[in-house]
């Protein structure tokens, strides 16, 4: 690694610790001409996550539109922006830990519905009223029973 401050290309490292549950590496170096210190950060190269629409197209996934959806369903109410930011943490590593390219929508819909359910029970029902798209009362009452 390069010393970002003197350019010299020999760095020792001083201290690792890993973050995100394992997904990535935070050291500490030093460099061995000019022994200022600085940090580096290691992740592994994700392929890309493509979603299938439910009109057969596909888009690369996109983390942002995650966390914002999330959000949407949790407008005033009291939860964190921190546990929504780990909330799409832990539903975009599920689907990565699958392994695979292609995933369809529907499916993380419903992942991002059960974690509501489990973070609050009012964006749970937000979120599944506009996912579901319920057309009538009724609808919506029989998605309440169910809690």
């Amino acid at each position: 690694m390069r010393c970002p401050f003197c350019s010299y290309h020999d760095t020792k490292v001083i201290d690792s610790r890993t973050r995100d549950g394992g997904r990535s590496i935070r050291r500490r170096r030093e460099c061995i001409k000019c022994s200022r210190r600085f940090t580096t950060r290691e992740t592994v190269d994700e392929i890309p996550l493509w979603i299938i629409k439910q009109d057969g197209t596909r888009e690369e996934f996109d983390r942002t539109k995650l966390i914002r959806g999330i959000q949407f369903a949790c407008i005033k109410r009291p939860v964190s922006a921190a546990a929504i930011e780990q909330t799409a943490s832990k539903i975009e590593y599920a689907v990565r830990d699958k392994g695979v390219e292609e995933i369809a929508s529907e499916e993380i819909g419903e992942m991002v519905m059960a974690e509501l359910k489990e973070l609050d029970e009012i964006a749970y029902v937000r979120f599944a009223s506009v996912y579901r798209n319920f057309q009538a009362k009724e609808e919506f009452l029989t998605e309440l029973k169910q809690l």
